[in-house]
């Protein structure tokens, strides 16, 4: 199965279809290979991905947007640091947004993110984003009042009102030079379960650990509702959405690097070229070197 052929799998660029339900977060292609194997392709990405990331710096035009998604467990972290691993920190900003500041509730709900957009020639990780105001604002709506939006905005069609607001901003995004790229890393219940206990378990895992999270599981049929009408009213060619299994982290970690490889090698960068009189000054300043 080649690169396109996987990604295709999982990649929604049209929500008018999409059905989370058709989804099977144990998904592994019909690959079944070993975990030496599995870390030797990672390793393999992560070589070709540090080198797309050096062009991309050195060109200075295109910005890479990348957000990820899911719920408690699902392996964010994780995928985002075996992915960029071999990144220089240099050309990556990784931004995590948890619970709105004061100073960000008194503005609009993109604002916070809005700030923190990467600068051209750099990869943006979004852990978590402003699809937050359309998942967990959606399951638990009493935060809106902190919100302190007028009364009269406040209403059922809110929530069409931000995906309006979400589709215009990532086309915004797209005709300005960035490069985005969505990723719902979609574990089934059972593995969260499983991997809860598993850090209950580990003195060197209880950290990761929030009682919260078993609050948050309660409203499993509501966050899947939530996150099904987000990729079906945001999901486009322009910013696609990649709906990857996360059962097995191996697989999560795999489609991930290949769809950031692939979403790079599409932008057909190059280093920049020189011009000739700038070619003849740096042969001046070769020989003068080699002179000394």
């Amino acid at each position: 199965m080649n690169i396109h052929t996987l990604l295709d799998r999982y990649r929604v660029d049209d929500g008018k279809r999409f059905r989370l339900k058709d989804h099977d977060p144990g998904d592994c292609a019909g690959l079944s290979i070993e975990k030496a194997e599995a870390k030797r392709l990672l390793a393999d990405g992560v070589e070709r991905l540090a080198k797309l990331q050096e062009v991309l710096y050195a060109q200075d035009r295109w910005s890479v947007l990348t957000i990820f998604q899911a719920m408690d467990a699902a392996g964010k972290d994780s995928a985002i640091k075996h992915v960029m691993s071999g990144i220089n920190p240099q050309g990556c900003q990784v931004h995590a947004f948890k619970v709105p500041s004061a100073e960000e509730l008194d503005h609009d709900f993109l604002w916070r993110t809005t700030r923190a957009l990467p600068e051209r020639g750099r990869i943006g990780i979004f852990n978590r984003s402003y699809y937050e105001e359309v998942l967990v604002v959606r399951v638990h709506p009493e935060l809106l009042e902190r919100q302190q939006l007028p009364p009269d905005l406040v209403s059922k069609r809110i929530w069409g009102h931000r995906f309006a607001a979400i589709r215009a901003h990532e086309q915004h995004l797209a005709e300005s030079g960035y490069l985005v790229l969505k990723f719902f890393l979609h574990l089934s219940r059972e593995e969260q379960r499983r991997r809860f206990l598993e850090r209950l378990g580990d003195p060197e895992k209880l950290w990761k650990f929030s009682l919260g999270d078993v609050a948050e599981r309660r409203h499993w049929d509501a966050y899947q509702e939530a996150y099904e009408d987000a990729i079906r009213e945001t999901a486009a060619p322009h910013a696609p959405w990649f709906v990857v299994p996360a059962d097995q982290k191996w697989f999560t970690r795999l489609v991930v690097m290949a769809a950031v490889v692939d979403g790079l090698e599409s932008l057909k960068m190059t280093y920049p070229t020189v011009p000739p009189e700038k070619r003849a000054e740096y042969d001046k300043a070769r020989i003068e070197l080699e002179q000394e």
